[in-house]
């Protein structure tokens, strides 16, 4: 028996209430060798409230040592072994704008860039282009026409757009384009498996096309292509827990992983704030709600230590609000790191913490990376968080006789 046919004998109704607070990339690292990370300097005195009455510990996303992206980030967290079910960033950045992939679709995360006269790459992310501003660009790109197969150039947010190839014949098994650097020149679209070469050669002729219909452009000159991918298939919160769950996020790809594990997308929501009252207003409507912050991730990336701090305590103060609302377990934590030094995603194991009045405290004071690593929940696969949340939430049966 694995871990999800176990859950679905084991889950039961209850009136009980679940919030995740995900704070996207939240753990951290020193700037100086022995200094404080990020969250360790943030004032956080909602959250250390919390860790006293809590029990905490740290979550590896998907193995030690491997850097995640967002995706098996959290499919983790909804309690997905992220090694079983892999989703590809395209199908998540597509459903999660409300585009319905069909069987013979493939799907790919566009991020627009700015290349130098030698077609190099000198900004990854065009400068985040205005949302109005990539709008504007992605309409130019629905001029592409490819024989044999259907495109959709739709628009995400920022610097971000969805390329949908819609025919016979594709699989999502392509390389991404994006080197992942500056000063380099975006890759060709290539085939990882002999099944994707059709796939390989629509890109490739997609990415002709966009070239030369970009190349005025004062910012979005270029553009690479990501997590190629076709429409997974996930049991759903429903089938699994038997959980109506809700999520409140401001980015589509978020939307899109909780629209796949079966979550209603509640709101429109642009600021914390805003989710939050959100949060209250489905309130009385379902047992689970995945509360979704991105700021902690895009600061880290661009390696501004100040602004993440500054972004974990505008978190801490919305704390005492989502409190106020009684959740029977609340859960605090994030994907993955995205240290600041490093200015990308990493491999460290992720602060976590759950609140609940089950809960045995551990005697921690501050919610931080040193804390959690000695707290009672130790270091755990970011796949039993759900485990503990719903047994927390007693809406688990006995395990045998």
């Amino acid at each position: 028996m694995n871990q999800q046919d176990l859950v679905r004998e084991l889950a039961e109704k209850s009136a009980t209430k679940i919030v995740m607070v995900v704070a996207d990339g939240l753990g951290g690292l020193p700037l100086d060798p022995g200094g404080r990370t990020e969250l360790e300097t943030a004032n956080t005195p909602h959250l250390d409230s919390l860790v006293r009455r809590g029990t905490c510990g740290s979550s590896i996303p998907v193995l030690p040592g491997i850097t995640p992206g967002s995706g098996p980030g959290h499919l983790g967290l909804f309690g997905y072994d992220p090694l079983e079910f892999k989703i590809g960033r395209g199908a998540l950045e597509a459903t999660g704008i409300g585009f319905e992939l069909g069987p013979h679709d493939v799907a790919a995360r566009g991020n627009f860039c700015t290349l130098d006269s030698a077609g190099l790459i000198s900004d990854r992310r065009a400068g985040r282009i205005p949302s109005e501003e990539s709008f504007a660009v992605v309409e130019k790109l629905q001029g592409v026409r490819i024989e044999g197969v259907e495109v959709f150039v739709k628009p995400v947010k920022e610097h971000r757009f969805v390329v949908v190839f819609r025919g016979p014949g594709l699989d999502g098994a392509v390389a991404d384009t994006d080197p992942q650097a500056t000063g380099v020149a975006p890759l060709d679209p290539q085939a990882v498996t002999p099944a994707a070469a059709r796939t390989a050669t629509v890109a490739q002729e997609f990415v002709r096309q966009a070239r030369e219909i970009l190349k005025t452009e004062p910012k979005a000159n270029g553009m690479v292509l990501r997590g190629f991918a076709g429409k997974p298939r996930l049991p759903t919160y429903e089938e699994l827990y038997r959980l109506r769950a809700a999520a409140i996020a401001v980015y589509p790809m978020y939307k899109g992983l909780a629209r796949l594990v079966g979550m209603t997308l509640v709101g429109h929501a642009q600021t914390l704030d805003q989710q939050i009252d959100e949060l209250a207003k489905c309130w009385n409507d379902y047992d689970f709600f995945f509360l979704h912050f991105k700021y902690t991730d895009s600061t880290g990336e661009d390696g501004a230590f100040e602004q993440k701090v500054k972004r974990i305590e505008e978190l801490d103060r919305a704390i005492p609000r989502i409190e106020s609302l009684q959740p029977d377990v609340l859960i605090v934590t994030g994907d993955h790191s995205t240290p600041s030094l490093l200015k990308s995603h990493s491999w460290h194991p992720v602060p976590t913490l759950l609140s609940a009045p089950t809960c045995r405290p551990d005697g921690l004071e501050k919610f931080s990376e040193r804390e959690c690593l000695r707290g009672g929940l130790g270091m755990f696969p970011a796949k039993h968080l759900m485990l503990l949340a719903m047994a927390h939430a007693l809406r688990f049966g006995k395990y045998g006789a």
